[in-house]
């Protein structure tokens, strides 16, 4: 089953571009509560980066989110960079979102912790 089979294009050139990112989004938060549900999240970058470590064929997805506010954040920079040369090695898709208001609304409202750090999730 492809995402477009979930949620058929609509022919509008208009908004085309935008509506195929609102279904995106509606199909990652999708994946994510179902992942909750499921006890398959694993939330934070020093947490992720240990089940990485562990077992990285376990990992089906990497969420990794930052916003404006995070930009000159070197160290964290520098843990993306790590983590995505990591999935690239381990063949781990990778997702990028630049809400982390709304990812932190989405994980903590679906009962896990505060979503603190909610840079890096993986659903495994």
């Amino acid at each position: 089953m492809t995402l477009e089979e979930i949620y058929p294009q609509q022919e509008n050139t208009d908004s085309s571009d935008s509506v195929r990112m609102c279904s995106a989004g509606r199909v990652l938060e999708e994946v994510l509560v179902s992942s909750i549900q499921q006890d398959c999240l694993t939330v934070g970058v020093y947490e992720s980066a240990k089940v990485m470590n562990l077992d990285p064929d376990s990992v089906a997805l990497c969420v990794l989110a930052s916003g404006e506010q995070y930009e000159w954040d070197v160290a964290l920079q520098i843990h993306f960079t790590l983590i995505q040369a990591f999935c690239f090695d381990n063949d781990i898709n990778i997702v990028r979102v630049n809400d982390m208001e709304r990812l932190v609304h989405i994980v903590s409202a679906a009962g896990t912790s505060d979503g603190g750090d909610a840079h890096c999730i993986l659903v495994t």
